[in-house]
């Protein structure tokens, strides 16, 4: 199910990088913007080589940070991958879902690009979606998650 491209890492000629590398540089970006105090990530979903939305995971609007809570997760030492509903904050994959239905933008037919693999809570939003492929860097162990994207037939695609 998961692939290793070495192609997307070759520039496009020109000292360009690629466009999958160009926008997983981007998902880095958007990363520094969490404030999750276990794992920072960043989603970006793209249709035609066009930022549609981005996310991070944290807190939901307007509420306290886990900078300023503390993370209940750490606090009951609740291994990684484990009972999400323990987390205050969303995933950087579902705020920008959230963001593109917010503005009444359509991501059905787009690419999700996430400097994590995403877990089985995001995978089915993502097929909900109708995101057609997925572009990540950082793996998961979700091996659910995995399956129900080889199910939905999306793409699912590792690059370093």
């Amino acid at each position: 199910m998961v692939q290793n491209n070495p192609d997307i890492e070759q520039p496009t000629g020109d000292g360009r990088p690629s466009w999958d590398k160009y926008f997983m540089e981007l998902t880095h970006v958007v990363a520094k913007r969490s404030t999750c105090l276990r794992r920072k990530v960043g989603a970006i979903i793209v249709r035609n080589k066009r930022v549609l939305t981005t996310g991070y995971n944290g807190a939901p609007s307007g509420l306290p940070h886990c900078s300023e809570t503390g993370c209940l997760r750490e606090q009951r030492n609740v291994p990684s991958g484990e009972r999400h509903e323990l987390c205050r904050g969303l995933h950087a994959e579902q705020n920008a879902i959230i963001q593109a239905a917010q503005h009444g933008t359509s991501i059905k037919g787009a690419t999700l690009y996430c400097t994590h693999q995403p877990c089985i809570l995001c995978t089915k939003m993502i097929i909900n979606a109708g995101i057609e492929r997925i572009v990540f860097k950082g793996s998961y162990p979700d091996e659910l998650a995995q399956k129900m994207l080889k199910e939905a037939e999306i793409e699912l695609e590792q690059i370093d």
